[in-house]
């Protein structure tokens, strides 16, 4: 009699395996922070939430307080510049964008 658990356990190891290289090249492709253009305040994206690249720009937002810029912000990554809110761009330190939260 033959052990179906066993069989099942060694196939989906092997499969497992073989996919190894495949998301592995996937990860490579994936463009790092650097490499990322900084994001334009005329982008659609920037402009739903109201971004721009100097904070005091955003004085006559209703949604802006003195002191508030991406390098405070929650969103941002300083090492790399990236933001979560925009993560196809790297945005300027001294910038600004209704989504802001205090960071923590």
């Amino acid at each position: 009699m033959t052990d179906e658990r066993r069989r099942v356990f060694l196939r989906q190891g092997l499969l497992g395996l073989a996919a190894l290289p495949l998301g592995a090249g996937l990860l490579a492709r994936r463009p790092l922070a650097d490499e990322l253009p900084y994001l334009e305040p005329g982008a659609e994206e920037a402009r739903a939430l109201g971004y721009v690249e100097n904070a005091s720009d955003a004085s006559q937002h209703p949604a802006y307080s003195a002191g508030e810029s991406c390098r405070h912000c929650l969103f941002f990554e300083a090492d790399t510049q990236g933001c979560q809110i925009f993560p196809q761009y790297r945005v300027t330190p001294g910038g600004w964008c209704q989504s802001w939260a205090p960071a923590e």
